[in-house]
């Protein structure tokens, strides 16, 4: 299936507002400021519908972006690809992520950092592995594992093409079970990721029609948010350690986000904003490998500085770290273009408005270089 405008923009647009979603997935608190402990009233539910329930369906759908990228076509050259990705997904990792790990050993080697991160300087070798490579647990940029099991998933597609070429149905709901059932995690550090991807494939695979539910987007829209905030009622009331059936639920709704967050960009991208924010290319790749440390620091900074008024760094810390970050990738792009290229895996970021035609035509070009 070929991509046009709409369907390119749609897909720039749900990177960037998904991404910067899961920045409030990791705005960092200490044991004392727990969302679950209700000190702060609606605050602190707000805290966890953000959090724990209606940003949590970012790391499916854009899974699902990635398998259909992959797709759209209909097939690939596998080692082609590959290497292509060596670059794209396979470098940048290495490098925001080595780069942090090297932060933080500089920093907890003089005595700072410690209990906001792991210990790495006392780790074991098995440890450390995962602290930079995510070999068996989190990196320590943690939210790098979606880069980690998206390689998994790579490197598995042409088998997963052919389970959902010939057994579509069969196939999801398998992997719908593995994510959502408490088994085992396997190979994969996210089980979501699996079924996410899995559905892009069939929907570039099967030629599904991606505008066939915009008639029924707000409908959609009202039934993913609804059951979102009930999630986010059960999860406050019962957190942080949710009973089984809460948490298999939880699991699940952030899989129906694929659809919701679908539905949601044919109405967004009909907007001046939702216009803008389509155009972002690597910022949103940048936003998205940056922040956890930054956020981190922002902590530290927080608590050195002694503000005891948490509701307030939450406010502040995702728009902070998000200004910070849009500032820092425009900087990288104008004066370290090659530092840039490296970081975000040569995504690029269109400067000018383009009409439909040119950005149909460079929707293919930026979909190599970020599927």
């Amino acid at each position: 299936m070929d991509m046009n405008a709409n369907v390119s923009s749609r897909i720039n647009l749900m990177r960037i507002v998904l991404i910067s979603g899961i920045v409030f997935v990791h705005v960092p608190y200490d044991p004392a400021n727990s969302p679950f402990l209700g000190t702060y009233g609606m605050i602190d539910w707000l805290r966890v519908f953000l959090g724990d329930s209606l940003f949590r369906v970012g790391v499916p759908c854009l899974s699902a972006i990635s398998g259909y990228l992959l797709f759209r076509k209909g097939g690939f050259d596998y080692a082609r690809t590959l290497r292509s990705k060596a670059s794209t997904i396979l470098l940048p990792f290495l490098l925001w992520n080595l780069s942090f790990l090297a932060f933080v050993a500089l920093a907890q080697s003089r005595g700072m950092g410690f209990g906001y991160l792991p210990d790495v300087l006392h780790a074991s070798p098995r440890e450390l592995a995962s602290f930079a490579f995510a070999v068996e647990a989190w990196p320590i940029n943690l939210p790098l594992y979606f880069l980690r099991d998206l390689l998994l998933c790579l490197i598995l597609s042409p088998l997963l093409a052919f389970l959902m070429r010939r057994y579509p149905r069969a196939t999801l709901l398998v992997f719908l079970l593995y994510a959502v059932l408490p088994l085992p995690n396997l190979i994969f550090l996210k089980k979501s990721i699996l079924f996410g991807f899995s559905v892009g494939i069939g929907v570039a695979l099967h030629k599904v029609d991606l505008a066939a539910i915009d008639r029924h987007a707000r409908a959609i829209l009202f039934v993913v948010l609804s059951a979102t905030v009930l999630l986010s009622a059960g999860l406050y009331l019962t957190g942080p350690e949710f009973p089984l059936w809460l948490d298999m639920t939880r699991s699940l709704i952030a899989l129906t986000g694929i659809l919701g967050s679908w539905a949601l960009s044919a109405l967004l991208v009909q907007t001046w904003v939702g216009q803008r924010l389509s155009r972002g290319g690597g910022l949103s790749f940048w936003i998205f490998c940056g922040h956890y440390p930054l956020l981190i620091v922002l902590w530290m900074i927080w608590n050195r500085i002694g503000s005891a008024d948490y509701p307030l760094f939450y406010a502040l810390a995702p728009v902070l770290a998000i200004s910070i970050l849009v500032a820092t990738h425009a900087l990288a792009q104008a004066f370290f273009p090659r530092l840039h290229a490296l970081l975000t895996g040569n995504r690029i970021r269109a400067n000018r408005p383009k009409s439909d035609a040119e950005r149909a035509a460079g929707a293919a070009d930026y979909a190599t270089q970020s599927r």
